[in-house]
């Protein structure tokens, strides 16, 4: 059987991250792979930067094309691209553990890619918003939303309301209406006082390019705005026919065919979990982030973790981060020596560093308010599996310490979506029934596969011996998992 390809370094995600940092290692001659579950490089943030069927890129802003740049970049590299492959595993390649075995599913089938040294570029999810009505069909994400624009040029049809708190609220609204799409009304969740707790962290803000580009944002927007609003509700029969909630003077009603909402973004760390990197929990971003150094090399050995899936950075910060992770990863894999890796990666420190620490305005700004965090007992809290806040309080007064044990109460985070959606706000609820800090609660432990594979996948893997083994390993954990669930543990 014919070997696994081989490489010196994988870089799995095509944001602005990986995209600079595959480009960064194929120009210091180390053989690289970037893997990408997308069509097009891009990632969320530019995503269909070079495909995008919108006749005006206009409606998308000016800081959009800087993705077309990283790409061309990409393009004029020797990096070998791989689209549509999905990564579900990254494990030692047993029979020489200095390498990896990274397992991906494209076209239906699986298959492996071997490589030295790995860069995880993985970005941020959208942060779960659970709250009274959010399952109700014509309810959807804002980063959802602005993917289909992007990416098919598709808009609501309907009164719209965009409702949540954060900038990208007020970046949808406007290009939206480029678009000539017009918003109902934006509900602003972030609360009174947040300003307040924000302000030690202004100047760095007011003296970067975010605050002109906050300003030019407020003033672009001409749809009605509700600020500091909470008890936020969505109601309907069949699908969301109004939004509810309160302001500090009233109650307020809103109809509406489409609710977009948003609490801001959080590090995917799925994969990253998976390969065993080390994670804390980040009182400030209220979420698990992986712990690595300045160069975003983790606690497994010779893999890396760049941009926003490292603790949100931003664009611009992602781009000099995965430049820094490569550079150090050509330094491990002896391309470069010591001296050339510190004076190349310099520029990027400090960009870098100019680019996040403004946003620490943002994270403690647009903090999400505790009610989207620890919600209220009838909300649905796990969507795959219907599990309501009330069923993961239950399970803590029946014993149960954290998420993992919550899989075997209720199938919390054993749906299709692996904990992405849940996970957080399980953390939370938990922590808040212990009267604990997320921190001593913990995390779903995370597993292979990464993704959701299908059998024919998993039959057409190359009968390696590693792969063998993967095939027993993922056959232990589902027994394993089936075994730990209780009978009446489904509670459809």
């Amino acid at each position: 059987m014919p070997s696994a390809p081989g490489f010196d370094v994988a870089v799995i995600g095509a944001g602005p991250a990986g995209l600079a940092a595959a480009t960064t290692a194929a120009h210091h001659g180390l053989a690289t792979v970037l893997l990408d579950e997308q069509a097009a490089p891009g990632g969320q943030i530019y995503r269909a930067v070079t495909s995008t069927p919108l006749a005006h890129r206009r409606v998308l802003g000016e800081t959009y094309e800087r993705g077309a740049a990283l790409v061309g970049a990409l393009r004029a590299s020797s990096c070998t691209y791989l689209a549509d492959a999905a990564v579900w595993s990254v494990a030692r390649e047993p029979r020489d553990p200095r390498h990896y075995e990274i397992a991906i599913s494209a076209a239906g089938k699986a298959s492996l890619v071997r490589a030295s040294a790995v860069i995880l570029a993985t970005g941020a999810l959208e942060r779960p918003c659970p709250f009274p009505g959010w399952t109700l069909p014509g309810v959807m994400s804002a980063g959802g939303a602005q993917a289909l624009l992007k990416a098919s040029a598709l808009v609501p049809v309907g009164k719209t309301v965009l409702a949540g708190s954060g900038p990208l609220l007020y970046l949808l609204a406007r290009q939206y209406a480029a678009a000539g799409v017009s918003i109902a009304a934006i509900v602003d969740t972030t609360p009174q006082w947040r300003l307040l707790r924000a302000m030690r962290y202004v100047l760095p803000f007011v003296a970067s390019s975010y605050f002109t580009q906050g300003v030019r944002l407020l003033r672009s927007v001409s749809a009605p705005v509700f600020r500091h609003a909470f008890a936020l509700e969505a109601q309907g029969v069949d699908r969301v026919e109004r939004v509810r909630f309160r302001t500090p003077s009233r109650a307020r009603s809103i109809d509406c065919e489409n609710l977009l909402l948003h609490q801001g973004v959080v590090p995917n760390v799925n994969l990253a979990m998976a390969v065993g990197c080390e994670h804390r929990w980040d009182d400030v971003q209220r979420c698990m982030r992986p712990h690595v150094d300045a160069w975003g090399a983790t606690s497994v050995e010779k893999v890396w973790i760049a941009g926003d899936g490292a603790g949100i950075q931003g664009a611009d910060g992602a781009e000099h981060a995965g430049a820094l992770a490569a550079l150090d990863a050509a330094h491990a894999v002896e391309a470069i020596d010591e001296g050339l890796r510190d004076k190349l990666a310099l520029s990027h420190r400090q960009r870098l560093e100019a680019t996040t620490r403004p946003r620490r305005f943002f994270d403690v700004m647009f903090s999400p308010a505790r009610a989207f965090r620890v919600p209220a007992d009838e909300t649905i809290v796990c969507r795959c599996e219907e599990v309501s806040a009330r069923q993961v309080r239950d399970a803590v007064a029946h014993g149960c310490t954290g998420p993992n044990q919550v899989k075997a109460f209720v199938r919390c985070g054993m749906g299709r979506c692996q904990g992405r959606l849940c996970g957080l706000t399980v953390t939370e609820i938990i922590a808040d029934a212990r009267g604990l800090a997320p921190r001593s609660v913990g995390y779903f432990r995370m597993r292979f596969p990464a993704k959701p594979l299908t059998l024919g996948e998993l039959a057409s893997m190359p009968q390696s011996d590693s792969s063998q083994r993967a095939v027993v390993r993922l056959e232990g954990g589902a027994l394993g998992m089936l075994d730990a669930c209780p009978s009446q543990g489904n509670p459809r």
